[in-house]
């Protein structure tokens, strides 16, 4: 199985590894999209305001385009540890043992506006830019990436659960892909999509499909690994399961 993570804004600083090699990470039919994003974001941080406009930022957050000015010799460290916030806390990649993070490394990937997608242990330097960013030159990056992403993204083997937030899940559409709702249940039994601890929530079931000794891969699976976590998962669709807080 692979679950498909979201990203986040904000990057964990720094790294021990070399500086970004594109040609070693996963799914290298998307290096030429790589490529011409990667040179639009470093041409681009040469006019810091321009950058801060296009990439939705204020002033204050001027060391984000310094960092896109750096991508090239910045060091890397692994996606997993890169990508931080609410949902990689509850991901909890450092506290998994040595065997969960192995199968982590395996099961796991994070959406990228950058890069597309990378797999857990791909190595990639802190960056700024979002899905919804406009890059001068390139413009709305659905249009650039879903001619190469999609057919990536479909080629996938075995089940593929789909974590991405909508802007993302923009990017590329994944046929067959199971997807996760986060819901609360009132009484009466209606149910509310969450969209405060959604994160929180989905990092919980992230970690626990990853770490589980014996993959799961097929819904009922997913269903009785959540169950293990006390996690209250249930198939609502074909492809389709709510988590329900």
């Amino acid at each position: 199985m692979l679950v498909l993570l979201p990203p986040s804004e904000t990057k964990a600083e720094g790294g021990s590894g070399p500086s970004l090699d594109l040609t070693a990470l996963s799914f290298p039919e998307l290096e030429p999209v790589r490529a011409k994003l990667l040179a639009a974001l470093v041409d681009l941080a040469q006019d810091v305001p321009a950058s801060l406009a296009a990439l939705g930022l204020s002033e204050r957050q001027s060391a984000e385009v310094a960092r896109n000015a750096e991508l090239h010799s910045s060091p890397t460290m692994p996606s997993l540890s890169r990508y931080t916030g609410v949902l990689y806390d509850a991901l909890d990649v450092s506290g998994m043992k040595p065997a969960e993070r192995r199968r982590a490394s395996e099961r796991l990937a994070v959406a990228s506006a950058l890069f597309g997608v990378v797999r857990a242990d791909d190595h990639v330097p802190a960056y700024r830019l979002s899905a919804s960013s406009s890059v001068p030159g390139i413009g709305p990056l659905g249009a650039l990436w879903r001619p190469a992403l999609e057919p990536v993204l479909a080629g996938l083997d075995g089940l593929v659960v789909d974590m991405r937030s909508g802007p993302y899940a923009g990017l590329a559409k994944i046929p067959g892909a199971i997807t996760v709702k986060v819901v609360s249940e009132e009484k009466g039994g209606r149910r509310l999509a969450v969209t405060h601890f959604n994160k929180a929530h989905k990092g919980k079931l992230a970690r626990a499909l990853a770490c589980a000794p014996s993959e799961p891969d097929s819904v009922r699976k997913m269903v009785a690994v959540a169950a293990k976590a006390d996690l209250r998962l249930e198939q609502t669709g074909p492809t389709a399961l709510e988590l329900v807080i």
